[in-house]
């Protein structure tokens, strides 16, 4: 399938990359890209870290529960219209903080820039394979003699990707299935209309298919952005007149978009509202860009509508928590008549009789 769709003659001793070779590779960036790769670096972990700090464990008491991260995960990198090393760092670090042990990256071959490569050198992937599309997927949630098997596949792809993690989660856990992307902006007089612009035209290139969608009361904005609004973009992005600020509220909560600016006045009250969105970017000054970037939380974050009832990657998704029952003899003997009702209204006898033995023991 890699020779086919790929068009890469995919053998044994060149499905993955040498620690040669990603040292080579680093060596032929630009020193500006990896300052800059350094501050994202920076900016993404410290985010994380606070996330991972503020997980509270319940450790007194008959009942409680502790966090394992996973061990073993792989992040697919899309190929493509781009080279995406942010992709990279947005994956690899909450796992990192979150303690899994081995991770390897996965993506096809003609995507392996020296950049994406710099990024995987530093946030330690343990190993970075030239393989994509749902064969890859299917690679790494079964195991193969030259792919190991893992227990979690994270990161965005196209169709056939996407579609390979619906089959197979169950067989491999996954983060999300991540569709086009996707940005609401709502605005009023206050924003500026050249950042207006760019935004819209930011998400507009990710995808002939990425949906965005301008909301506003000021039909003089509309017209101003319609202006200048390249040729091949027009259909793409859509502006919707609203005629109030809860119309707006409503369409967005209604939507649950991956993304949502919101460049009006009380930006900030108004995020208080937003109950569905994968990531609020408030103000004239925090553009979805700097959010793909290096402003802290991770960018893959769930398309759809999805975000009604899902979050974006976190520390979270590479930790299970296991729950731990501890009882000493005599809570058990307070608890014990409670639970021998339920167990006897259920009648599941042997749960009776595996409670009702220990009530003898004095």
């Amino acid at each position: 399938y890699t020779r086919k769709f790929d068009h890469f003659d995919l053998k044994k001793d060149n499905l993955s990359v040498l620690k040669e070779e990603i040292k080579k590779a680093s060596k032929k960036v630009k020193a500006e890209f990896l300052i800059a790769l350094e501050k994202a670096y920076q900016n993404i972990w410290f985010f994380h870290q606070r996330q991972f700090s503020s997980i509270k464990k319940i450790k007194k008491g008959t009942a409680g529960e502790r966090f394992v991260p996973l061990s073993r995960i792989c992040i697919y990198v899309p190929g493509g219209r781009y080279s995406y090393p942010s992709t990279v760092l947005m994956a690899a670090i909450p796992a990192r903080v979150a303690g899994v042990k081995e991770i390897y990256l996965t993506t096809p071959a003609k995507s392996l820039t020296p950049e994406l490569l710099a990024t995987a050198d530093i946030c330690r992937i343990s190993k970075i394979y030239r393989l994509g599309g749902a064969q890859a997927i299917a690679a790494f949630a079964y195991g193969t003699e030259s792919v190991p098997k893992v227990d979690k596949i994270v990161g965005p792809g196209n169709i056939y990707v996407t579609l390979a993690k619906k089959i197979l989660f169950g067989e491999v856990g996954i983060d999300l299935l991540a569709g086009p992307s996707e940005v609401i902006i709502l605005a009023d007089n206050s924003a500026k209309v050249d950042y207006l612009l760019y935004d819209l035209l930011a998400q507009a290139e990710h995808d002939p298919l990425a949906k965005v969608v301008l909301l506003t009361r000021e039909e003089q904005l509309m017209r101003k952005i319609k202006k200048q609004v390249p040729d091949k973009f027009r259909e793409q992005i859509k502006m919707l007149k609203i005629s109030s600020l809860e119309e707006g509220i409503k369409y967005i909560n209604q939507q649950a978009p991956e993304h949502l600016e919101l460049m009006v006045k009380n930006a900030e009250q108004i995020a208080e509202r937003i109950k569905n969105a994968g990531a609020i970017f408030i103000g004239n000054y925090s553009p979805v860009a700097i959010g793909d970037y290096l402003a802290g939380p991770s960018h893959i974050l769930p398309t759809g509508g999805t975000a009604k009832f899902s979050s974006g990657l976190s520390v979270y998704d590479f930790l299970k928590r296991i729950s731990i029952i501890n009882y000493n003899k005599k809570k058990f003997k307070e608890d014990l008549p409670f639970a021998l009702t339920l167990a006897k209204t259920e009648g599941m006898n042997y749960h009776y009789y595996s409670l009702k033995i220990r009530e003898k023991d004095k």
